[in-house]
């Protein structure tokens, strides 16, 4: 009895592990998250959600934001996954618990928290600024983060709404956009800080350009990067990494606009992938 047990947990675990990463973004940006993922962990099976009908979140009111977090929640938890990442900063600052709420025993995990303790680890002075969506930089979630990581930490943030657009257009090198680089990022660099967090998941696109303007003593934190950091130690700590010899399966769903979402997402995630599913709210 006890070995039957045994081997129906055993088996239980191995589907648990071979489940997807649900990931969620307001839009194409999160597949930057998407991609540091499949970079670090190339086994793992990806759902991804792009809610395009109703991006972009970083200018709707904090109760919206909250609707649309707990709606895309759900709307994941339909592919039964292992793990929640929410690669929207504006959702990872406003709704985060909404999401673990939705989620239940579900574990989540979300930008803000991940970018905070990769900058700090960083940091050498522990001068941080950051870089976000009006939204998110409004919130103060990462300035109240790395102040309740590290109560010494100064920090400076800066909006800097043009840098979605110019990401999306894909002017990535364009004079334009270091034109703009410059007028946003003065402060910043102005301040002293060492170490910059791209505090939205359209920023990784301009990194290049962003880091130019900044200069090669402020380490820039990618919070992409960061939360694929995490999601691998999550898993790894939980047993929960798919180490089955299966091929990777990746699932794209958008809420409006597929054929544009298909034109852009193999920019932001580097390799192709097939067309995504619609996802019309009204037929939920």
């Amino acid at each position: 009895m006890e070995t039957t047990n045994s081997s129906t947990q055993n088996h239980s675990k191995r589907a648990l592990a071979e489940a997807p990463i649900g990931v969620f973004d307001s839009g194409v940006g999160g597949l930057t998250v998407v991609r540091r993922i499949v970079e670090r962990l190339p086994t793992e099976h990806i759902v991804y959600f792009g809610d395009t009908a109703r991006v972009p979140y970083g200018t709707k009111s904090v109760p919206t934001i909250r609707k649309y977090a707990a709606e895309n929640t759900a709307l994941l938890l339909r592919e039964s996954p292992k793990l929640i990442v929410v690669a929207c900063n504006t959702v990872s600052a406003l709704a985060l618990d909404v999401v673990q709420a939705v989620a239940a025993d579900i574990p989540v995990l979300g930008v803000v928290t991940a970018g905070a303790r990769l900058a700090l680890e960083r940091s050498t002075h522990r001068r941080i600024g950051v870089i976000g969506t009006e939204a998110t930089i409004a919130s103060q979630a990462y300035h109240r983060e790395l102040s309740r990581l590290c109560q010494h930490a100064t920090i400076v943030s800066k909006a800097c709404p043009l840098f979605v657009p110019l990401a999306e257009e894909g002017f990535t090198t364009h004079r334009a956009t270091h034109l703009i680089a410059e007028e946003y990022l003065s402060e910043l660099r102005n301040a002293g800080i060492d170490t910059l967090i791209l505090g939205c998941t359209h920023y990784p696109l301009l990194r290049s350009v962003i880091a130019d303007v900044m200069g090669e003593d402020v380490f820039i934190v990618d919070s992409a990067e960061a939360v694929a950091i995490e999601v691998e130690t999550l898993l790894t700590r939980s047993g929960l990494l798919n180490l089955s010899n299966t091929m990777r399966r990746t699932k794209f769903m958008v809420s409006d606009l597929p054929q544009k979402f298909h034109q852009l997402a193999e920019r932001f995630l580097g390799f192709a992938l097939s067309q995504p599913e619609l996802i019309l709210w009204d037929s939920l």
